[in-house]
């Protein structure tokens, strides 16, 4: 090994604790600080203990809460053995934890996300785009009296009470990048409007069918940002000359539907992309984009994004059962919210700081790390069962990577019986425009 480069090995970061500052810098925590109220009276619990020891039960194994906060409890003062020793018991963390408001932990998720935006830089860019997949699910809680009066019933009939977990995933590298947390009868698309400003004006928002509408469209391409959404049959596009469906490979439409025309509002231009079936699937992929140039955005390109969508699956796949939140335990509304919210940054702090150790410059747009090893080095670390013989916690870390390979098999292997058979969307309605709306849309392009 070069000199240079033992250097810098040497230089990287070698325990938990230590890859964990990368992300929670002292500027980090002055800003969640700050975001505390001023008149709040000083709490027993100070926010960085609180805050370490509610990530490091989402990390922790255990078959209950209070297990959970011993071993979180216990890694925590071994990390910090010359600061003030936290409560020790689990009602007075919970007591802690539900007074303490929201906003603090939302700045300490806002300056996460600015240090991964400084340790991966360019590397965030692909092809021009920083590729932001957005997609949501739910999340069954218990069922308090509490929690069914306040949460809604958002599925069955007699289902659990659940929230909503809407979120913004970087394609290609997998890493949760932004989330907001409602209840479980939230508007997605209400969730991605209010996360836009968590996006760089490079972003590329894609999404499934879900989040087709010309309200969330429009406010897209208002924020400085990109879409590329896929069609269904209930969008009705509108061409400057006939066109027929089945010779369609891509081209100008206009989005424009008849409320929306109705009430003066302009059309908006855009392209739609078909990308032809290939391998193992059946149906064609309609996608419609704001970016009209193809020397920007290639049909191949737009493709190969849309493909990645499922990474977003994948990272909550890896929440509700790789990390165990299938369910939540919090018996609150209060508490509850704390959980997702503390949950979720656990997770994104999990694949980042992973990922930026094992992933090399060249492999982004692959799968870099098993979440599941890095997830079981982490409670070997917190519990100190490590062998001397098996090194730092950095050295551990390099045995979690996996190889990149080919998805041959279908992602959906088996039916479930709660579950609707998928049926993919069919394809946009295309219609051709009048003289006199070709007019109004010249008035709309002369008034802008």
């Amino acid at each position: 090994m070069k000199p240079a480069r033992k250097l810098q090995k040497l230089q990287q970061p070698q325990s938990l604790l230590a890859c964990l500052r990368q992300f929670l810098t002292p500027e980090v925590w002055k800003q969640a600080r700050a975001a505390e109220p001023h008149d709040r009276c000083r709490p027993r619990w100070d926010l960085q203990p609180l805050v370490m020891i509610v990530l490091a039960m989402t990390w922790a194994a255990g078959d209950s809460q209070p297990e959970k906060f011993e071993t979180a409890r216990g890694f925590y003062v071994a990390s910090y053995q010359n600061r003030k020793r936290p409560g020790k018991t689990i009602q007075g963390f919970q007591k802690a934890l539900s007074r303490l408001p929201l906003r603090p932990l939302k700045a300490l998720a806002a300056g996460v996300r600015d240090q991964i935006r400084q340790h991966y830089a360019e590397r965030l860019l692909i092809d021009g785009f920083e590729p932001m997949g957005c997609d949501g699910a739910r999340i069954e809680c218990p069922r308090t009296a509490e929690l069914e009066a306040r949460l809604r019933l958002a599925g069955k009939e007699d289902s659990a009470p659940t929230v909503w977990v809407t979120a913004f995933v970087h394609l290609g590298l997998g890493l949760l990048w932004s989330w907001r947390v409602g209840p479980g009868t939230a508007d997605e698309r209400l969730h991605l409007r209010q996360m836009l400003a968590t996006l760089s004006p490079a972003a590329l928002i894609v999404a499934d069918a879900a989040y087709m509408g010309y309200e969330l469209a429009r406010a897209i391409v208002q924020s400085r940002r990109s879409f590329l959404l896929r069609m269904s049959s209930k969008v009705y596009l509108y061409t400057a000359e006939g066109a027929e469906l089945a010779t369609w490979t891509e081209g100008l439409v206009y989005y424009w539907p008849v409320k929306i025309r109705e009430k003066g509002l302009p059309p908006l231009a855009c392209r739609l992309i078909r990308v032809p079936a290939h391998g193992q699937a059946k149906h064609d992929v309609w996608l419609l984009t704001d970016i009209l140039d193809p020397a920007r955005l290639s049909a191949k390109t737009a493709a190969k994004f849309y493909r990645w969508r499922w990474r977003n699956e994948g990272v909550f796949r890896i929440y509700k059962r790789t990390i165990n939140k299938f369910k939540l335990s919090s018996r609150t509304v209060r508490l509850v919210h704390r959980e997702a919210e503390a949950s979720l940054l656990a997770l994104q702090l999990l694949l980042a700081h992973a990922d930026l150790a094992l992933r090399s410059k060249r492999n982004v747009g692959e799968p870099a790390i098993s979440p599941r090893q890095v997830l079981m080095t982490i409670r070997q670390e917190m519990k100190g069962e490590a062998k001397p013989s098996e090194g730092s916690y950095r050295r551990r870390l390099e045995g979690c990577g996996v190889e990149p390979r080919v998805q041959v098999s279908p992602k959906a292997c088996r039916e479930w019986p709660r579950r609707k058979p998928y049926k993919p969307p069919a394809p946009p309605v295309l219609h051709t425009l009048t003289d006199e709306q070709k007019a109004l849309i010249q008035k709309h392009l002369d008034a802008a």
